[in-house]
């Protein structure tokens, strides 16, 4: 199954071979569960959208019109169940894009502060920031998974760092002056 390509295993998919959709899952799953993540900031929601999406695609997999855009396709579906779940979850105080640290455990003070500055990155930063840093994905993998060039991820990549130094730097000083 490793050496199929995703279009390979796509077309098998589709003729009903639970393997081949197998293998799409395990190739597939880290990157959704780090577009979901983006959006949702709580790691086991994040899991879950990711589970609902292959299960949406599996059901689906005959909608799907070319074989060579599936995982664009499964992108959009996680996006969608993750602003789903976050629809849901939302009470009138909730703060769109907030991290959920009830799930998560305490770490450093530092480590906790880069995850703040990323969580605060709009969400196109935030997807290509969690998926090559946080998940080791390579920028053309990146790029795949978000429909978008290498040079593209390389740019959000680049703007996002700025943004999060800047972040750091602004806090720290407000800490400093506390």
């Amino acid at each position: 199954m490793k050496d199929l390509t995703d279009c390979q295993l796509v077309e098998a998919a589709r003729r009903g071979d639970v393997d081949s959709f197998a293998a799409l899952y395990e190739r597939n799953y880290a990157s959704m569960v780090s577009v979901a993540y983006s959006l949702l900031g709580d790691c086991h929601l994040a899991e879950d959208a990711a589970q609902e999406a292959f299960a949406i695609a599996c059901r689906d997999m005959g909608r799907l019109r070319r074989a060579d855009r599936f995982v664009s396709w499964l992108r959009g579906i996680c996006r969608n169940v993750a602003k789903g779940i976050r629809r849901s979850r939302m009470t009138p105080s909730a703060v769109e894009g907030a991290p959920s640290r009830a799930d998560e455990p305490s770490d450093s003070r530092s480590d906790g502060a880069v995850r703040e500055a990323v969580m605060a990155l709009p969400p196109r930063y935030r997807e290509v920031v969690l998926l090559h840093y946080f998940n080791g994905i390579s920028h053309k993998h990146v790029a795949g998974v978000l429909g978008i060039s290498p040079e593209a991820v390389h740019g959000r990549l680049v703007r996002a760092r700025r943004k999060i130094a800047a972040h750091l730097k602004y806090n720290s000083r407000s800490r400093e002056q506390s």
